[in-house]
């Protein structure tokens, strides 16, 4: 019973790549900016004709881009900001992108985390050193990971369910962690009625820009700043 139990779990995480990289092959193109200028009026019309029932459509569309680690998730946000404004724009973005992530952070952890997880710490690199970071500084580190991308976004689900972290430590820090780069984004969605109307494409590298970039730089050392004191306060002891 094991043993199928393993098999099963096994068997999940294939078909969860193997979606993925269909996706990939079948999405590419099609979950792009020159799409969404090509699909505004239609997506205009179907907020205009039912608000509540698009709202909830989009969450649910976003959530399972994010789970099946499917192409397109920046395009995604543009358009939450580009339907609903910054607000609820970035809500709409954040809570599905969380939901996804969620799912991701489950089914890994229900797939042979374990036994991955022991693969990982064996073979070293960044992911290995990222995993022991997260079981020595937890919050922090997930905090971290998300502020700054120093992993993609599929390995940031994926790493916290090996090491063992809580579910709703993992939503929440998933949440708040990808709040900040989300607004800035969605906000760039906001306008792009005028952008498209215009034949342009939107700046992406805004993200990159001192009055943007300063501040998610603080954050990240705000929530880099008790790995430091642990590590000063460890050395004292």
């Amino acid at each position: 019973m094991a043993q199928d139990g393993q098999a099963r779990r096994l068997a999940l995480l294939a078909l969860m790549v193997a979606v993925a990289v269909l996706g990939a092959w079948a999405l590419g193109d099609r979950l792009s900016f020159a799409a969404l200028a090509d699909n505004r009026a239609r997506l205009i019309a179907a907020r205009e004709a039912a608000p509540v029932l698009t709202a909830v459509g989009f969450v649910a569309a976003y959530a399972g881009l994010v789970a099946l680690s499917l192409p397109g998730a920046l395009v995604a946000t543009l358009t939450g900001g580009f339907l609903f404004g910054v607000f609820p724009g970035v809500l709409f973005n954040v809570i599905g992108a969380t939901i996804g992530a969620v799912a991701v952070f489950i089914a890994a952890r229900w797939g042979a985390g374990d036994r991955l997880a022991a693969r990982i710490a064996e073979g070293g690199g960044r992911a290995a050193r990222v995993l022991a970071a997260i079981r020595e500084n937890e919050l922090s580190v997930l905090f971290l990971i998300r502020l700054v991308p120093v992993v993609p976004f599929f390995l940031a689900n994926l790493l916290p369910a090996f090491a063992g972290v809580a579910t709703g430590r993992f939503a929440l820090t998933t949440f708040f962690g990808i709040l900040p780069g989300a607004l800035v984004y969605t906000s760039v969605g906001a306008g792009l009625s005028e952008v498209i109307a215009r034949g342009e494409t939107p700046d992406l590298g805004v993200i990159f820009t001192a009055p943007v970039l300063v501040p998610l730089l603080g954050l990240a050392a705000l929530a880099a700043l008790p790995i430091f004191i642990r590590r000063i306060r460890g050395r004292e002891l």
